[in-house]
């Protein structure tokens, strides 16, 4: 069955297994303690530590292993805030960061410090100088992702990074998604990573600190991982983390030609064969491996079901597919559509074959979704002037607000209006991309006694 979803979790690398069933022979013991068993333990430690911080670019010492990629992210936040404090309590980070960053910036705001988001472009990146307008005096760190973890796209980090050194911000940089492709550009004062994301076993993160960083751990003090990581290591682990991303960093480079093909064939075959679909995120600079595309008039979670009948695991960020109507924060920062949302996100070895037959699967089974929902072939023609439309979609899911409109579009005349009425916050993002696509105006937004009024105006 192939497996589509490696920036969720990467497929443990070989490498990884080999090191964790060695680690747990030989890297059972204590690594603080001095008899045989703990020297080896320490030997095994710091040469794991030793290999990370060459990957990652920065001494070893630098260099502190955690119990998850989420885990440092929270470190890194708390402790370079707090370890700035007397320079104020302001944070700066993208609109497209992990959900770690974010839930760490709204705990900041809670205890009062303040936050400021910078927006992104239709392609998921940060303009520099936009995020050079957002670093005030009283900043105290600066967050930005090295690429994107739903839609593939790179960000500017060297620019961001060269604006933060000259206004004396530190930057962290989340470099989940692309540490095992590739070092990521100088100029951070904090990284963080994740060891699942490149192979390595779940539950190993990395936290670097560059020296001279201002950094103060926060929570009870602990005596390993220089106090920034409290708890016994978990040592085979770590050990299987190391050696997975130094393998998989040696290949890196072929297998990113490799994939690369195989995602831009998946990106214009898709615009090919499947109507009404937008790819997104930035064409060309983005991860080798993951695309993204929605498909309109679609149920992701239905899609998603279908795909996994047919055999083919994948992800999306629609937000049909979660116990939340809110979409994805990327999507919607991005203001791309969302409705049918997939992700597909190739791990190392993955055979063109399967792309190919995922290709010939998916114009099929959308189609049979879309028959499924009832979406009308073609808009029918205007039976003359009428008076403008109310469709009322209150309580109804993404994507029927969007279908109920495509539906009724063309009985109102041209240079009419429809209002549709819907309290799914899909919405506000569904209906201005299906006017784009479709050649009709929105409007706007309009208050409403439920959820809100979105007015399109039929152009032809």
């Amino acid at each position: 069955m192939p497996y589509f979803d490696a920036a969720s979790a990467a497929p443990l690398h070989p490498v990884a297994r080999q090191a964790l069933l060695a680690a747990l022979d030989e890297g059972w013991a204590d690594p603080a303690r001095l008899y045989r068993e703990g020297r080896r333990a320490r030997l095994l430690l710091d040469a794991a530590r030793e290999a990370a911080a060459e990957a990652v670019g920065c001494r070893p010492d630098e260099l502190v292993f955690t119990s998850s990629g989420t885990t440092a992210v929270h470190a890194g936040i708390a402790g370079a805030l707090s370890g700035r404090r007397r320079v104020g309590r302001h944070l700066a980070h993208s609109a497209v960061e992990h959900s770690s960053v974010l839930h760490s910036a709204a705990a900041h705001e809670a205890a009062g410090g303040s936050c400021t988001e910078v927006p992104v472009d239709r392609s998921g990146a940060v303009d520099p100088a936009a995020y050079a307008a957002a670093l005030r005096a009283d900043t105290a760190l600066a967050c930005l992702q090295s690429a994107n973890h739903e839609v593939g796209t790179e960000q500017p980090v060297a620019e961001v990074a060269a604006l933060c050194a000259g206004a004396g911000v530190p930057l962290l940089v989340d470099a989940a998604q692309s540490l095992g492709w590739g070092p990521v550009p100088a100029g951070w004062s904090l990284l963080t990573a994740s060891a699942h994301k490149w192979g390595g076993p779940a539950g190993v993160g990395l936290l670097a600190v560059r020296k001279g960083t201002r950094f103060s751990p926060q929570g009870p003090a602990g005596e390993r991982e220089s106090g920034r990581a409290p708890g016994f290591e978990n040592l085979p682990a770590i050990v299987a983390a190391a050696a997975s991303l130094r393998a998989v960093r040696d290949g890196a480079a072929a297998e990113a030609v490799r994939l690369r093909a195989l995602v831009d064939r998946i990106r214009s075959v898709v615009a090919e064969r499947v109507p009404d679909v937008e790819v997104v995120g930035d064409p060309v600079r983005r991860l080798p491996h993951l695309v993204t595309f929605s498909c309109l008039y679609v149920d992701g979670e239905t899609l998603l079901h279908e795909l996994d009948r047919r055999e083919f695991s994948v992800s999306s960020g629609s937000s049909c597919t979660s116990s939340t109507l809110t979409p994805s924060h990327v999507l919607k920062a991005m203001g791309v559509l969302s409705e049918g949302n997939v992700r597909v996100s190739l791990p190392p070895g993955t055979a063109g074959a399967d792309v190919d037959r995922f290709l010939e699967v998916l114009p099929g089974v959308v189609t049979e979704v879309r028959e499924r929902l009832g979406v009308p072939v073609s808009a029918p023609p205007s039976p003359g002037p009428a008076a403008s439309l109310v469709v009322d979609a209150l309580g109804r899911r993404c994507p029927i607000p969007v279908i109920e409109l495509a539906k009724v579009i063309g009985e109102v005349a041209v240079g009419a209006t429809v209002t549709v009425l819907a309290d799914d916050e899909a919405a506000r993002l569904d209906i201005p991309a299906w006017c784009e696509m479709r050649g009709q105006e929105y409007v706007g937004e309009e208050p409403a006694d439920r959820g809100s009024a979105y007015v399109v105006r039929r152009l032809s």
